[in-house]
């Protein structure tokens, strides 16, 4: 994997896009859905010129158990379909808001009391947000 400041230097025409019909995309609801995740929505940060990443998919856990569990299925079942592995991970020690970075898209894990406090979709309201269901 490139070092942050090759991909910063990148032109964006190099930069492969994701969209909502990619296969990674689709793989991490797949596997919140099925740890039963709540209140899962997208943004799509793809027309905002300071977004990090393409997409951000954040979802609520009730407890810490069910927030390492939805953490770790969304990381094996990646790895286990696409070979890949996150860029970086974060939040498994507290286990209340666990952040897993493809670099192109960041799955945000939260448990509902975090997620009030941060308002992540607050925060990026430019962005067109998705919600998906169960």
């Amino acid at each position: 994997m490139e070092p942050l400041t090759v991909l910063a230097s990148r032109k964006k025409s190099q930069v492969t896009r994701l969209n909502s019909n990619s296969r990674i995309f689709k793989l991490i609801l797949k596997a919140i859905q099925e740890k039963k995740g709540e209140n899962i929505v997208s943004l799509d940060l793809r027309k905002i010129p300071e977004a990090v990443s393409d997409y951000f998919v954040i979802c609520e856990a009730t407890s810490t158990t069910q927030v390492r569990a939805i953490a770790d299925f969304v990381e094996e079942t990646i790895k286990k379909e696409l070979g890949e592995v996150p860029y970086r991970h974060e939040g498994f020690s507290a286990l209340q808001w666990v952040l897993i970075d493809y670099v192109n898209i960041v799955v945000h894990i939260m448990q509902p009391e975090t997620r009030k406090f941060y308002k992540l979709e607050e925060m990026w309201s430019d962005a067109v947000l998705k919600e998906h269901s169960l």
